[in-house]
């Protein structure tokens, strides 16, 4: 069954050459420069080929590295995935060459964060890697890494993961001291999070017409966003993420709470089946959502750490008692304000959809004590709404008309004695 991935791998052998080419064209095409930090940011692993054959009962998986690359294999439930880590790695071959089939019913892979990338394998049912091994490419070009994956029965997955031992390097790196802050902030400002949506493995929605990668879309949206507030005395706003990483949702709450913002504004491009659906929504949090939409959005938005291979850690109990308590009903009320001036600041100047407030259970507004909104700012499902999505001028304008929508809020909140 595995003759046709060996001839495929002298065929993307050949292509080695080209394929370093494209290294350099995607660091050169990143938004930030790449850290100088580790060896491994500077000079990241090139996967320039991939394959995947079999089916429903055994599937091969074969990734063609620029040279040996170490990685580690674990198992998460609920639902089943493998995980695959690897030092930092630029994926250079179409997505297509690795579309899911077989074992497999998803298929995502990226950055974690400047020294780790992740290969994450949604499969069908209960599936272990029989074998998982790097070996040299016959060709002396590169190495390959060789997943097989083959069926077992339920008890015999929640025992791999029972057993197993492993630790998050992305978790780890969740300290007080690896959370950036604002610049200059002084006594009395009005601090403020921006969150670009997405990153790192977690691509988000793409763009119909352009295929543009939401996590794209909601950076440049995010540090457009942070560079005008900061042009008002008094506001200092910071980004959550910086680049192209992945944060999980409670990292990018207990970034804003850390940094003891007094406003988080994350940043989101959707999709939706509906094409014809474009404009704005602004959300808030609530336990029960205002619509099908809404609960749909954040059934979506709530996956993203699922989809990068994060097990589900339910909440401590005093977390949900303070949820509950007068502290997190005084900052939705904060946030319905906020909502409501952004959605002032878009009247007759940005197109909205119908009923542009709602609400549902988003986990990354959850801060019990920071007012928090989450902006769709168009969908990349419609092809009109993508144009402007993408354009510089359209980026600037409502980066000028949130930040009116924050100098009105923070003026009522002052006024108020907040």
């Amino acid at each position: 069954m595995f003759k046709r991935a060996r001839i495929a791998a002298k065929s993307a052998a050949r292509r080695s050459t080209i394929a370093r080419r494209v290294l350099a064209a995607l660091l050169a095409a990143s938004l930030l420069p790449v850290a100088a930090s580790s060896v491994e940011a500077r000079d990241p692993l090139l996967a320039y080929g991939a394959r995947i054959v079999g089916d429903d009962a055994r599937t091969r998986i074969v990734i063609d590295f620029d040279r040996e690359p170490r990685f580690s294999v674990h198992y998460i439930a609920n639902p089943e995935r493998i995980v695959v880590d690897l030092p930092a790695t630029a994926f250079g071959f179409p997505a297509k060459d690795l579309a899911a089939r077989g074992l497999f019913k998803d298929i995502r892979y990226g950055k974690m964060d400047e020294e780790s990338a992740r290969i994450v394998l949604t499969t069908a049912g209960p599936v272990k890697l029989a074998l998982a091994k790097v070996q040299a490419d016959e060709t002396g070009n590169g190495h390959r890494l060789v997943l097989d994956a083959e069926t077992i029965d339920k008890k015999a997955f929640a025992e791999l993961v029972k057993t197993q031992s492993w630790s998050d390097r992305t978790e780890a790196a969740q300290t007080t001291s690896a959370i950036p802050a604002p610049e200059r902030a002084a006594p009395g400002d009005f601090v403020i999070a921006v969150d670009a949506g997405h990153g790192g493995i977690d691509t988000g929605a793409i763009g119909v017409d352009t295929k543009t990668e939401e996590k794209q879309v909601t950076l440049a949206f995010a540090k457009a966003l942070t560079d005008r507030l900061n042009k008002e005395p008094g506001i200092k706003a910071f980004l959550t993420r910086e680049d192209d990483e992945f944060l999980s949702l409670s990292q990018r709450v207990l970034i804003a709470r850390q940094n003891h913002a007094g406003l988080f504004i994350s940043l989101h491009a959707d999709t939706l089946k509906q094409k014809d659906i474009r404009g704005a929504t602004v959300y808030t949090i609530s336990d029960k959502a205002s619509d099908k939409l809404a609960a749909d959005l954040a059934e979506r938005e709530n996956l993203s750490d699922q989809i990068a291979g994060k097990e589900t850690v339910a909440e401590p109990p005093e977390v949900a008692d303070i949820l509950l308590d007068l502290t997190r009903r005084e900052t939705q009320a904060f946030s319905i304000s906020l909502a409501e001036s952004v959605l002032n600041s878009f009247k007759d100047q940005v197109g909205t959809i119908n009923n542009p407030h709602r609400h549902a259970g988003f986990r990354v507004l959850q801060a019990p004590d920071v007012p928090s909104i989450l902006l769709e700012i168009g969908f990349l499902s419609n092809a009109e709404d993508e144009k402007l999505l993408l354009d510089e001028a359209w980026r600037g304008k409502i980066a000028g008309l949130l930040t009116d929508a924050v100098k009105r809020y923070r003026a009522a909140v002052m006024a108020n004695g907040g």
